[in-house]
């Protein structure tokens, strides 16, 4: 949701707007390839919840694919087409959902990745931020888990 780390990756876009997915949940169940331990974001079903997050109008096709390898698409993630609520109405739009050969539990994510989600927090209603800001994460350097509220970042 990191609209800097967009740019730093080189992917090009026309806006960014606030999305919502009703009827998902947010996990991070998806294990990194490089670091067993370590979690990544993903959307699983789960009636009567919602996701919030970043709808970007990318400027072109080819952008989707530049994003791909940085998304470890489609190995590790497929794309799919999920219909995003926005204030302009539903928008129909790509969703990274994890190949379930990449689902693990009892994982956490680190703190350095929360904070890429929480730089979104623009697009978010304040109460997904403080949910955000609560979910508990393992600092890459310390096995210990810790809440992200506490704003170590590695």
């Amino acid at each position: 949701m990191n609209q800097a780390r967009m740019v730093a990756r080189g992917l090009e876009y026309r806006r960014a707007l606030a999305g919502r997915l009703p009827g998902l949940a947010l996990a991070f169940n998806k294990q990194a390839s490089d670091a067993p331990h370590r979690a990544y974001a993903n959307v699983v079903y789960a009636p009567g919840r919602v996701v919030e997050g970043v709808l970007y109008e990318l400027a072109s096709l080819q952008e989707i694919r530049k994003m791909d390898p940085f998304e470890g698409a489609p190995r590790r993630y497929s794309r799919e087409i999920y219909h995003i609520h926005t204030d302009e109405g539903e928008i129909p739009a790509w969703v990274y959902v994890a190949n379930p050969a990449m689902l693990r539990t009892g994982l956490m994510p680190e703190t350095w990745y929360l904070q890429h989600l929480l730089a979104g927090s623009e697009f978010l209603t304040e109460e997904y931020r403080r949910f955000l800001a609560a979910v508990e994460c393992r600092d890459q350097r310390d096995p210990v888990p810790m809440p992200a509220c506490m704003g170590r970042n590695s």
